[in-house]
């Protein structure tokens, strides 16, 4: 397809965003980018023990100084006189229901365990330690406090004496010495951080106690009924295998530190939950056999016997949120299955009942007694709320309402769903995303949105970026391509060794289907993704030139380097082999290959920080399109990792404004194809 292209300068557009080929909307009825900046969101609700009341995380925006604040939030627990609390975030009751535990900012520096007294709301600084510590866990009797934290490590190979420095000396910092594979990398390049371990700390304060040691990080750690143990997974090193990350299931003796492995297998068992009784041990996991993608079943095991049993072996769907209900009887958990997340309780037997259903996400946080669960729920037209499931009544009730204030004036485009058939009949699940004003005979722009993972899945909640685009007059299509999760094993695994490949099929048979509909201009198709969405993005340009211009966030563009670069050298598994030992089927699969195709003008954006798919896979792509002269530009956002917009609000703004100025910028200015038809064809 030719096409004459509108070439307008790029340093404009990186220089001065708000210079837009069509300025941003400013109806006060549409969701405009603006309104980012008054969003709101909740998280962690939890359930006082004796089940009246509920505490949760309420996070806005410091647009001052560019992040979001969390406050902690309690009311009661049919929703009623909800207050603040105290700034933090990640509460826990203790299990008389006296006290709070919580994160918050403290001394000497960042996040510090804080104890709130329910009846004085007189808080307590409990640790004052040098790292961030994380996922507290009350013992039984309400004297200690778990949690877990990151343990710096010893240089073990080089133990070097530098001649005495000077006084006043300015030497050049350590080198950092990297023995493992399995190293993590910090802002300033390759640092190993250490390994996550077990900590318990006196419930008034005190000094931190190490309860775990070794080379291998620890998980949470949940508490046995008698206050003796803490139930954990751990990744051991000279366990590992970096196809799959391999993990057992340990308990660990908090008085002498000694270690009991529980489970055996090769594959992951993870997030363990202690039943109320003591007597079993719930977690979720799955038997490796070489696949990309598997299904993360949920098990229980007999705390005596030690012998495993599978209780979702006809579901079929990744299994999250695991709770215990109080009488050990019975487990409640969330599964995703196509583009929904619904609660389902299991008992000991493994007869598996839904609870809810429909189109709408559900995460479970915690269980009271009679069937009380709590969670966070989001639907397409409702952003994420906290919400409670009566399993009395089988009622899930919407309990929050924090951005009511600003949807309450706005005109949200219609969300529908779509399902069709790819090119060899595999149905695939989408979404339609309209413009609020939206008239079937006109014709509209169309963005395509793929999403990243592979393995992932997009669904029904709502979405702040899909609603701004489509509020700016563009018709959004996003799709769960073969290999998303939520749609079991054998879609998963329909990529495996093979990606990109017919997901790509998927894709295009989804923009086919909503053009099929009448009101897309097909003269103004976008496409763009972030992460395995960027990977796709530029496969996508390799393969076809049907879209005017493209957007790639974050992608891999070369499977053979990003394999030595990467922080998750895992990520081989998408190949039969090392990348030394396939180099033609690892070359086969990257979208660098297909460079010489490209005509598309492409805009790469990544985080000079992005470990995950490093800022040099960009460079390689935007390289090789200004090499070959094809209309490009790269944007490099200072002091973000992978995702480019989650450590400052603004640049989630200027990720999503970059998106649509591009887009703009090669938009056909025919503006006959935006009036109805019947008057364009009277024309």
């Amino acid at each position: 397809m030719s096409r004459v292209l509108a070439v307008a300068s790029i340093a404009a557009l990186l220089i001065v965003p708000s210079m837009t080929a069509r300025a941003e909307s400013d109806d006060s009825s549409k969701l405009r980018l603006d309104l980012m900046l008054e969003w709101e969101s909740v998280a962690s609700p939890q359930l006082s023990p004796d089940g009246k009341q509920i505490v949760f995380t309420r996070s806005w925006i410091d647009k001052v100084n560019d992040k979001r604040k969390s406050e902690l939030w309690i009311m009661d627990s049919d929703g009623g006189r909800p207050r603040h609390l105290v700034e933090g975030s990640e509460p826990q009751w203790s299990p008389d229901g006296r006290r709070i535990a919580f994160l918050r900012e403290g001394k000497p520096n960042g996040p510090q365990i804080h104890v709130m007294w329910m009846d004085t709301r007189e808080v307590t600084q409990i640790t004052r330690v040098e790292k961030k510590p994380s996922t507290i866990r009350w013992s039984p009797d309400a004297k200690q406090l778990a949690f877990r934290m990151v343990v710096p490590e010893e240089e073990k190979l080089f133990k070097l004496k530098l001649p005495k420095r000077p006084k006043g000396a300015q030497w050049a910092d350590d080198p950092k010495v990297i023995t493992r594979l399995a190293y993590r990398r910090d802002r300033r390049g390759y640092r190993p951080q250490g390994f996550y371990h077990l900590f318990v700390v006196d419930a008034e304060g005190g000094t931190p106690r190490q309860v775990t040691d070794g080379d291998y990080d620890h998980q949470a750690g949940e508490w046995t009924p008698d206050g003796t143990k803490l139930v954990c997974s751990g990744l051991r090193e000279e366990d590992a295998d970096w196809q799959i990350s391999e993990s057992e299931i340990y308990a660990v003796d908090v008085a002498t530190g000694a270690v009991e492995q529980l489970t055996d297998r090769r594959g992951p068992d993870a997030n363990p939950k202690v039943s109320p009784d003591g007597r079993w041990i719930a977690y979720q996991g799955f038997d490796y056999v070489g696949h990309t993608y598997h299904v993360w079943a949920l098990y229980v095991m007999d705390v005596e016997a030690r012998e495993p049993r599978l209780l979702t072996a006809d579901l079929d769907r990744r299994t999250a949120d695991i709770l215990w209900s109080r009488d050990s009887r019975s487990i409640y958990f969330t599964a995703r299955s196509e583009g929904s997340r619904n609660l389902y309780r299991a008992d000991l037997a493994g007869r598996v009942e839904q609870l809810t259903s429909g189109q709408l996400a559900f995460a479970a946080s915690d269980l009271g007694a009679r069937g009380l669960v709590v969670g966070i729920r989001s639907t397409a037209y409702e952003p994420a709320d906290v919400a409670r499931f009566d399993a009395r009544s089988g009622k899930l009730e919407r309990l929050t309402r924090v951005n009511d204030d600003i949807l309450a004036r706005l005109q949200l485009g219609e969300v529908e769903e779509i399902r069709y058939a790819s090119v060899d009949g595999l149905e695939i699940q989408g979404w339609i995303v309209k413009p609020p004003d939206f008239d079937p005979s006109r014709k509209y722009p169309l963005i395509l949105r793929i999403h990243g993972g592979p393995h992932a899945m997009y669904g029904v909640q709502f979405d702040f970026e899909m609603q701004n685009h489509a509020a700016e007059g563009f018709v959004v299509l996003y799709t769960n391509p073969r290999g998303s999760d939520g749609y079991g094993k054998e879609f998963g695994n329909a990529i495996n060794h093979a990606y990109p490949g017919r997901d790509y099929d998927d894709l295009m048979r989804g923009v086919d289907a909503v053009i099929a509909r009448g009101y897309v201009d097909e003269e103004n198709l976008f496409v763009y993704g972030g992460s395995g969405g960027g990977v796709l993005t530029c496969w996508v340009v390799g393969m076809t030139d049907r879209f005017r211009a493209a957007v790639s966030m974050y992608p891999v563009t070369n499977w053979i380097s990003f394999v030595g670069t990467t922080d998750g050298p895992y990520w081989y598994h998408n190949f039969e082999q090392y990348p030394w030992e396939s180099i033609a089927e690892h070359w086969q699969r990257s979208p660098l290959r297909l460079v010489g195709n490209v005509t598309t003008p492409t805009l790469l954006i990544t985080g000079e920080l992005d470990l995950r798919t490093p800022m040099a896979q960009t460079e390689e792509y935007y390289q090789a399109l200004k090499m070959r002269k094809v209309e490009s530009a790269m944007v490099r956002i200072p002091d973000e990792y992978h995702g480019a917009s989650g450590r400052h609000v603004s640049n989630r703004l200027r990720r999503i404004l970059y998106v649509r100025e591009w887009f703009n910028k090669y938009r056909s200015r025919d503006e006959a194809a935006l009036e109805p038809a019947a008057t364009a064809a009277r024309e």
